[in-house]
């Protein structure tokens, strides 16, 4: 179902389990939600409710998480 607005995002974990992923993510300061938790397996949530700094602010940890992964 296509949502008519929202505050999130749902992003394939870079790995099968969204789980491990999720605790990986902590390893840089990033709080996700795995996506099992809404039937949605192998992918995560990400809230952006947030002010824009923080996005931005939050981008060189999103990087250094996918370095981790080789990507």
């Amino acid at each position: 179902v296509k949502p008519q607005g929202a505050f999130y995002l749902f992003v394939r974990a870079l790995e099968e389990d969204d789980a491990a992923f999720v605790e990986r993510a902590k390893q840089f300061e990033l709080l996700l939600v795995p996506g099992d938790d809404f039937g949605a397996h192998g992918y995560v949530r990400i809230a952006y409710c947030v002010s824009p700094d923080m996005i931005e602010r939050s981008l060189p940890a999103f990087k250094a998480l996918a370095q981790s992964y080789g990507k």
